[in-house]
This record gives structure tokens, C-alpha cells and sequence, in this order.
């Protein structure tokens, strides 16, 4: 099916490119992940799904797409020089792979509950230190990195006088300061913008390894190249992860890998822009901050409800990936009502009477409803009109059920394909009726119209009766008279 003209935003050249994938049928796709040292932050979901959806529409195209997503378990310090993890493992008297796994964990349960798709290799940073490490003595020899007091560092200089670093961000060395995730001892580097690939550790650092310098471990960027370079080769069709990455450590993947390999990691390079919350920037130190279970549960003082994982979900792709976010309240309840009416609408499809023949004029509206959606999805992979082209399906639907409009068996199959296609292939929706059969509330308000029907049936008042079980099927709930009364199913 690979037949669509696909046009992408590459963060590389600043513009929208069409698709052309290295290899015919084939998509290598990294997507930098979390540092597992607490729990999943709801904007790093957000991207996740942006790219989880990107990686459902190339799998519809038909591309055989290899998505390798890392786990960043070791490297990745603060400002003071103290790895995340082992800081966090002190807190929690843990082991820092107890920690890691621990968060690992949550972080998987976390993409799972919102229906993202696995990736095809989800590799970790510390079980990948041989590569880290052979990478570091390549750039040695090539005079792009140097030892010093243990530690190895990347030579921007050097570098440079061959490269342009900072193709990503648009920073050169001129103005380029040390940034706040380096791993510095500044007094050992030639420059102070020089970043590291590897550090020597102090006595106390928990997670440190042997090399050839010293005992210690690598630098936060160096993983990526390693992983990325190892699963999907030295050039690949597409690099993602979020805007914040850009610089530094894109801007260092890139200078790493050109430098080791003599090539561009990748071919494009797409970011997801930020969630914030109530206008403001997410953080924990301010308390404008909310985690996904605390959202799914309703256990937080910021929103007034739980809220299910499609209405987030769903509520994520009515902006495009590219624009900030901004979460509330109002926005989830809003998003809530319109998640529900696309559910009715694809519910309602299920009720369609097929007919002998199909009307020509139907036919063609809907072959191009359908051809609008494509190009929504074709145009940057934009959800928000999708959603909104989804929403015109109606009209059609209508006719159908009206009677104006007819439409035989084989096409009514390949509409309901179509739409599930979108909804729930593509979008990564589910419909939540199916989960919550089970539901109390669902079934207590089930049983009252049931109860209802019964006593219309009894009075002979057989309109009212059909009625309600009419519009009980409108919204997905089928209604089986028996032997033994009447029972329901949520379709």
C-alpha cells in the first residue's frame, strides 16, 4: 500500500520534505527514551504517543518499520555532577538498578495503559557500555576526543574546523557556553563547551564500569549513538524525541556519530513539542504538576475527575505534535465530550441495514472523505484535522440511516474498515464501552431501560419499546431477548 506522498517536518533543514525512506519498504525510526529514575512525566507521554501514532500510520502504509526506543538507565547527571539514578537510589536506600527497573516498569504499564504499541527493540544504556566504549576509542584515533585525569572528552574545536556543530539548535562555538547538563570539571577540558564521553568516578559513585581511562561511566549523549548506530546502522530514515533534546544532546548525537562514522545519524529528524499544565510550565517544585495515574484515578488536586486513557489520548492528538499543549480541566472535559461523540459515531456504523447496491453518489463522497483523511495524516501526520475529518463522516452516516443514501454489504464493510482503520489502527483510540462492560453504573442504567421496555411490551406500547432498544443501539449497547429475559452487550 505504499503509494501515499508523504510529507514530514525536518527539524534538520527547518522545512517539510516528502517521505523517500532509505530502503524501498523499509523504516529504521529512533526515538530517544526515558531516564528511568522516577515516574513517567505526562509531557514525555505525550511525545511517546506522538511517535507511537507516527509509527501505527507507517505500519498502515505497509513499511516493515524497525522502531528502536532506548532506556536511559546510567549517565545522565545534573548540574553538581551526581547521576539521577544513583542520587535517587541513595534516597530510596535501593539498588540503582532497583531504581531503574522500578521505573522501567512504570514507564512501560504507563504507555501500555494509553495503548502505545511496543517498540520493536527497546534497548538499555548500561547494557550497552562495550559499544559506548569502542565508539570513544574510535574518536580517539581520529583526534576528535582526548583523555584527561580519566575522563575523555569530545573535541568541539576539532571538530568543528571539518563540521558544523549545533545544525540542530542553529548555536555555534562562538557564543556556545558549557551547558547545564555537562559533565564537567572544567579545569580538565581544552574547551570549555567540550563535552564528555567519558567519566572517571569517585569512590562513591555507584554505577561505574572499567575502561581503558578509568573506572567510571559514560556520557549521557554517547548512548544514543551507540544504541542507535547498533540496531539501525550509521544512517537511518528518522530520529525523534522531544524539543528539549535538540541541545544539547542532539546537537552531541550528531557530532558523535558524523565524527565516528563519517555520516548524518539520520536521514530526518522530528521533535514533539511540550505539555504544560494551566498555562504554566510542569514542575514538581511548584506543585503545577500531575503524574498519569494520578490523572487516570482522579487522585490529584488540580482536575475535578478521573479521567479514562482514550479521552488523554485522544485529547494529546487534537493538537498537532509540533505545538505546545497546554492540559487543564476544561480542556480534558471538552476533549471527553468529543472523544464520546467519535465513539457514537463509529458505534452508530455498526447499525447500518446494508442494502442490494450501493449509491454511486454515496460511493464517491466517501471515497473522498476518505482520500481528506489520508491527506491529513500525509501532511505531517496532522491528527487535529484527521479528528476533524473523522467528525464529517456523519453526514454520510446519516444518509444511510435515513434511507436517503443505500449502500451494499461489501461496501459497508469496507467503511466500517476504514473508520476502525483511522480511530483505532492509526489514532490508537479504543473503544472504552468494550472495557467497562462491566461497569456497575453501566449496567444499572442498562437494567432501568430494560425494566422500561419490558413494561412498554407489556402495555402493548411496541414503539416505545423498539425505540428504546433503537437508541440503545445507536450507542453501542445490543439487547438479546431470551428464554431466559433480557440481557445486553456492549458492541
Amino acid at each position: 500500500m505504499i503509494s501515499q506522498e508523504l510529507h514530514i517536518y525536518n527539524s534538520l533543514t527547518n522545512s517539510k520534505e516528502k517521505f523517500k525512506s532509505i530502503e524501498d519498504n523499509s523504516i529504521g525510526m529512533y526515538v530517544c527514551g526515558p531516564t528511568v529514575y522516577s515516574d513517567v512525566h505526562l509531557g514525555n507521554c505525550r511525545t511517546f504517543i506522538s511517535f507511537d501514532v507516527i509509527y501505527r500510520y507507517f505500519t498502515h502504509l505497509g513499511y516493515n518499520v524497525r522502531y528502536v526506543r532506548n532506556i536511559t538507565d546510567v549517565g545522565h547527571l545534573e548540574e553538581n555532577g551526581e547521576d539521577r539514578i544513583s542520587k535517587k537510589a541513595k534516597l530510596e536506600k535501593l539498588e540503582p538498578m532497583e531504581v531503574a527497573q522500578k521505573y522501567t516498569n512504570d514507564f512501560r504499564n504507563t504507555l501500555k495503559t494509553f495503548n502505545a504499541l511496543d517498540p520493536s527493540i527497546e534497548p538499555i544504556a548500561s547494557g550497552h557500555i562495550h559499544e559506548q566504549i569502542a565508539i570513544i576509542k574510535d574518536l580517539i584515533i581520529k583526534d576528535l576526543a582526548y583523555e584527561s585525569n580519566g575522563s575523555v572528552y569530545f573535541d568541539l574545536v576539532q571538530y568543528d574546523k571539518n563540521n558544523n556543530y549545533g545544525v540542530l539548535s542553529g548555536r555555534d562555538l562562538e557564543n556556545l557556553k558549557s551547558n547545564s547538563r555537562a559533565l564537567d570539571n572544567q579545569e580538565d577540558k581544552k574547551n570549555e563547551f567540550d563535552f564528555a564521553l567519558w567519566k572517571k568516578a569517585e569512590e562513591k559513585h555507584l554505577m561505574k564500569w572499567e575502561s581503558p581511562w578509568s573506572i567510571g561511566f559514560p556520557g549521557w549523549h554517547l548512548e544514543c549513538t551507540a544504541m542507535s548506530t547498533k540496531y539501525l546502522g550509521d544512517h537511518f530514515d528518522i530520529h525523534g524525541g522531544g524539543m528539549d533534546l535538540k541541545f544539547p544532546h542532539h546537537d552531541c548525537e550528531i557530532a558523535q556519530s558524523n565524527g565516528h562514522t563519517g555520516k548524518d545519524p539520520a536521514k530526518y529528524w522530528i521533535h514533539a513539542n511540550m505539555l504544560t499544565l494551566n498555562n504554566k510550565k510542569m514542575s514538581k517544585s511548584t506543585g503545577n504538576n500531575v503524574l498519569p495515574n494520578e490523572l487516570f484515578s482522579g487522585d490529584n488536586n488540580i482536575f475535578s475527575k478521573a479521567f479514562h486513557f482514550n479521552v488523554i489520548r485522544f485529547f494529546f492528538l487534537q493538537a498537532h505534535y509540533r505545538n505546545v499543549l497546554d492540559i487543564s480541566d476544561s480542556a480534558l472535559v471538552a476533549s471527553e465530550k468529543g472523544y464520546l461523540r467519535l465513539i457514537e459515531l463509529i458505534n452508530r456504523v455498526k447499525t447500518l441495514d446494508a442494502s442490494d447496491n450501493s449509491n454511486d453518489k454515496l460511493l464517491n463522497e466517501l471515497k473522498d472523505w476518505e482520500i481528506r483523511c489520508l491527506d491529513c495524516l500525509n501532511d505531517d501526520f496532522n491528527t487535529p484535522i484527521l479528528i476533524a475529518n473523522l467528525f464529517e463522516g456523519v453526514k454520510y452516516i446519516n444518509q444511510i440511516k435515513d434511507g436517503s443514501a443505500s449502500i451494499s454489504e461489501e461496501d459497508l464493510i469496507t467503511l466500517k474498515e476504514t473508520i476502525k482503520a483511522f480511530a483505532f489502527d492509526i489514532l490508537g483510540l479504543e473503544n472504552s464501552a468494550k472495557k467497562e462492560t462491566g461497569n456497575d453504573k453501566l449496567s444499572g442504567a442498562v437494567e432501568v431501560l430494560i425494566k422500561l421496555r419490558q413494561e412498554a411490551r407489556a402495555n402493548k406500547d411496541f414503539a416505545l419499546s423498539d425505540k428504546i432498544r433503537d437508541e440503545l443501539a445507536t450507542v453501542g449497547i445490543e439487547l438479546k431477548d431470551g428464554k431466559e429475559g433480557t440481557s445486553f452487550s456492549v458492541n
